[in-house]
């Protein structure tokens, strides 16, 4: 009887890490996915920062948008919008660039994604090209695999 019973809780205890270790597996590619998803949907929506496309900018992002900048407070999402619409009348031409190994994607179990990283954005200015680096993070939020920005800290100006 006490072999049996050893044999038990080894089989039992066996199980249990298997389905750990299967669970773990599971978590690393799901990450990995979510990596893959939330990078993609950066390079959509700044593609169509580049392209000037403020309508369909607009579709990667909450209305109940937050957007927390450190040189220019908290704003909402219509003054988000034009403050977009003022960068793409200006003279020159801003584009975007994530600097991708700086890229970092975390989950947020029941609610999307956090994304963190820096990203540089570049324009001729009399004759001279001006380069910024800057920090960011931006809050994804997934309804029904619908995915759009809820929460954006924009930082080290």
């Amino acid at each position: 009887m006490k072999i049996l019973i050893f044999l038990f809780l080894c089989i039992a205890i066996n199980s249990n890490a298997v389905a750990q270790n299967q669970t773990e597996k599971k978590v690393a590619i799901t990450e990995k996915e979510l990596f893959i998803k939330v990078a993609n949907l950066d390079s959509l929506l700044f593609a169509a920062y580049n392209a000037k496309n403020l309508d369909l900018m607009k579709t990667y992002f909450t209305k109940d948008l937050e957007w927390y900048q450190d040189n220019g407070g908290l704003i909402g999402f219509e003054k988000v919008f034009e403050n977009f619409k003022s960068i793409f009348n200006r003279d020159y031409d801003l584009k975007r660039s994530l600097i991708k190994e700086s890229l970092e994607v975390h989950p947020i179990q029941g609610y999307g994604a956090i994304e963190i990283g820096k990203h540089q954005f570049k324009h001729i200015e009399n004759g001279k090209l001006e380069i910024g680096t800057f920090k960011f993070l931006m809050i994804w939020k997934n309804e029904n695999g619908n995915w759009k920005i809820s929460r954006v800290v924009s930082y080290d100006h």
